[in-house]
């Protein structure tokens, strides 16, 4: 009954993520995340603080990033836990003067702790299986370079193409289904369950 009590209290701290930071509950969004905690995504990588901050400036210049959950599967090991929550990511924004939404299918795979009573998340890696992107006006359709999409990986491609138009920089090794960077992410989460050290720096690429 207790781990069933962590699993619920972990799912709905997964569940406050999405609501908080799509409705710009900034304060209460803070609170998902440990002091140290982390955040990886296409076009951020960086202290969850650093993140909140640069998600206001993008949500008061009008980014709109919405996310969308599905199931979740919890594995934990006395204070520390991993989850693995279906999502989706749902990008609006303007692609060679065309309104466009991308929408990208993965998983969150967070890193969570146990500490002073209280489960939050350290670090956040999502998995970014498969996307697509649509013109909102079926009467417009957008003149995509083909030679630059086919540059990032095939999960995220179209949501990176359309990060990199409106001026972030995306990292071009995010984990996907397949390949050694989904693997090498699955073996930190088995790590972080045994109790060893799993640090953000891992997560970046060598300098």
């Amino acid at each position: 009954m207790a781990e069933w009590d962590d699993k619920l209290a972990i799912g709905e701290l997964l569940q406050n993520w999405a609501i908080w930071r799509d409705a710009g509950h900034w304060e209460r969004f803070k609170t998902v995340w440990h002091d140290d905690g982390w955040m990886m995504a296409t076009w951020f990588q960086g202290p969850a603080t650093e993140f909140i901050r640069v998600s206001k400036e993008g949500w008061d210049k009008g980014v709109s990033i919405l996310h969308f959950l599905g199931g979740s599967s919890i594995d934990i090991r006395t204070h520390r836990a991993v989850a693995q929550t279906k999502m989706t990511i749902s990008q609006r924004a303007s692609v060679h003067g065309c309104l466009c939404d991308v929408v990208c299918t993965g998983r969150f795979y967070d890193f969570l702790e146990m500490r002073d009573n209280r489960w939050a998340i350290v670090i956040r890696q999502p998995i970014y299986e498969k996307d697509r992107i649509d013109p909102v006006s079926p009467a417009e359709v957008p003149e995509i370079d083909q030679d630059v999409l086919q540059r990032f990986p095939a999960g995220y491609r179209h949501l990176a193409y359309t990060q990199e138009q409106i001026g972030y920089r995306v990292k071009r090794d995010m984990p996907c289904l397949k390949g050694r960077e989904v693997e090498a992410l699955y073996e930190r989460g088995k790590r972080w369950l045994e109790g060893g050290l799993v640090t953000p720096q891992e997560f970046l690429p060598a300098v």
